[in-house]
C-alpha cells in the first residue's frame, strides 16, 4: 500500500500535488463539520426544552439562563435570547428568537456548500493532470528514441490515469460528505425551528405567569377596571 502511494506521488506530476492539497482541505472541512454536529452543535432540543419548562414552572428563570450558558449549541443560544426578553412581553420574545435564529442558522450550514466547489476544482485539476500526461505521451511517441519510448509512454499514461483517479476520488468524497452533512444540517435546522416555536409558545403562555410570580418582579397589569 505504501509503495503504491509512493508510486502515485512519484508519477502523478504537479497537478496531483495540487489535488493532494485540495484533499487535505476537504478532509479538514469534513472533520470540522463532523465535530460540530457530534459536539457542540448536537443537543436534544426536546429534552432541553423540557428542562427549561421545569425551571420556569419552578419560577427559576435565572437557573434556566445558566443552563443555556452551559453550552454554545444553537438551541441554547435561541433559548437564552427568548428568556432574556421574557419579561418584556410576547412580541419582544418572538423578535429576539427570530433575530437569534437568523444569526445561528448560517453557522449550522457553514462550509458545507464549499464541498461542491472543491469537488469541481478537484475534477478539473485531475483533468488538467490527465491532459499533461497525455501530452507527454504524444511527445514520447513523436520524439523519443526507440529505447526510451516505452518508458516515456508508460510514465505519461500513468500520470494521466493517476490524476484522473485522484480527481474523481476527491470529487466523490466531497459529494458523499456534502450529502451527509447537508442532511445533518437540515435536521439541526428543523429541530431548531420546532424548538423556537415551542419556546415562544411556552414563554408567551405559561412562562409569563411564572415570571409574574417571581419574587421581586412586578405583576402584569390587570385588565379589570
Amino acid at each position: 500500500m505504501l509503495h503504491w502511494i509512493q508510486e502515485i506521488i512519484h508519477k502523478g506530476g504537479p497537478f496531483l500535488f495540487i489535488n493532494i492539497g485540495v484533499l487535505a482541505i476537504v478532509l479538514a472541512v469534513i472533520t470540522e463539520r463532523a465535530i460540530y454536529f457530534l459536539g457542540r452543535g448536537h443537543i436534544n432540543a426536546r429534552a432541553f426544552l423540557e428542562q427549561i419548562k421545569r425551571l420556569l414552572a419552578a419560577n427559576n428563570i435565572d437557573r434556566a439562563k445558566k443552563l443555556c450558558d452551559a453550552t454554545s449549541a444553537p438551541v441554547a443560544r435561541v433559548a437564552k435570547a427568548g428568556l432574556s426578553r421574557a419579561h418584556k412581553g410576547e412580541a419582544a420574545v418572538a423578535q429576539s428568537i427570530e433575530e437569534t435564529m437568523i444569526d445561528v442558522t448560517p453557522e449550522i450550514k457553514k462550509r458545507i456548500g464549499a464541498l461542491w466547489s472543491l469537488a469541481n476544482i478537484a475534477t478539473l485539476l485531475g483533468l488538467l493532470g490527465t491532459i499533461t500526461g497525455l501530452i507527454g505521451t504524444f511527445e514520447a511517441v513523436g520524439s523519443a528514441a526507440p529505447a526510451e519510448r516505452q518508458k516515456r509512454l508508460s510514465d505519461g499514461i500513468a500520470e494521466a490515469m493517476y490524476n484522473t483517479a485522484i480527481g474523481l476520488f476527491i470529487a466523490v468524497t466531497c459529494m458523499i460528505a456534502h450529502l451527509v452533512l447537508s442532511a445533518a444540517a437540515k435536521k439541526v435546522v428543523g429541530d431548531l425551528e420546532s424548538f423556537s416555536l415551542r419556546l415562544e409558545n411556552l414563554l408567551g403562555e405559561g412562562g409569563q405567569a411564572s415570571l409574574a410570580q417571581e419574587p421581586g418582579r412586578p405583576a402584569p397589569p390587570s385588565d379589570e377596571l
